[in-house]
């Protein structure tokens, strides 16, 4: 059994989030799923944006950091999109972590130092998902495969971004049951 620590995206903790953990929870695995927005929820990328934006990302940042103090060391940090800015922040500082899990994003590894040796980490987005794409993500998921022993890059035939979310119109079923599946198969090891 993990202990799963799953950051929200933008639009904010989501019914689709907190189904994503309930499912990974009904395969035996501790999973917390904090609310870095306050109760709030957006029904759009854009309004995220601006909330994000209104807040600050270092004040976000320091939401995840400060969930992560309160909780054991020996997690897998997990984040959606914008909540892998908290999960891979946690993952790449917080001595114990046991893995990463990363969905529909990726931030270049030299954000937040190097990445530690013995923590395994999974990306996973769709090959044709322009925030993913042509925002950086890709080439900083390629590095950090090509630098990290068990680094593995996932990419699913598509163009949405938040396809693993099922409350969104961008849920993608047949891309999610594959990504659940590798994710389940990361958290037995």
């Amino acid at each position: 059994m993990a202990n799963v620590i799953l950051f929200h995206h933008i639009q904010g903790l989501t019914p689709g989030v907190q189904h994503f953990g309930d499912q990974l929870r009904a395969n035996g695995h501790s999973v917390t799923t904090p609310d870095l927005f306050e109760g709030r929820t957006f029904t759009s990328i854009e309004s995220g944006q601006e909330y994000v934006e209104g807040v600050g990302f270092d004040t976000i940042l320091e939401r995840g950091r400060l969930v992560g103090d309160a909780t054991p060391n020996d997690a897998v940090y997990a984040g959606f999109s914008l909540g892998v800015l908290s999960a891979q922040f946690l993952a790449q500082t917080r001595a114990g972590a046991t893995g990463a899990l990363l969905y529909h994003s990726c931030i270049p590894v030299s954000e937040f130092g190097t990445w530690p040796d013995g923590v395994p980490v999974q990306i996973h987005a769709m090959d044709a998902d322009p925030f993913f794409t042509n925002e950086g993500d890709l080439e900083s998921a390629r590095d950090l495969v090509e630098s990290v022993e068990d680094a593995e890059l996932f990419l699913y035939p598509g163009s949405e971004h938040l396809f693993a979310d099922d409350s969104l119109s961008s849920y993608d079923a047949a891309a999610t049951a594959l990504l659940l599946e590798r994710t389940l198969a990361f958290l037995e090891r």
